[in-house]
């Protein structure tokens, strides 16, 4: 697997302001990726317990 092919963009909305949602498939671990002009960030995303969402990895395979 390359470095290119460890991430797979599984959710994607907005055009100038973008949020989206990436998934790690080696982890599973879940990010949220949000950008709006200049400026942007990526952060795991947490459940309401504030612990990581994780998809199941056969899935992303």
């Amino acid at each position: 697997m390359g470095s290119s092919d460890r991430f797979e963009r599984v959710y994607k909305q907005g055009i100038a302001t973008v949020t989206e949602i990436w998934v790690d498939k080696k982890t599973g671990v879940n990010y949220l990726y949000h950008v709006d002009g200049y400026s942007g960030g990526l952060t795991p995303l947490l459940d309401r317990e504030g612990k990581p969402v994780i998809s199941p990895l056969e899935y992303h395979q």
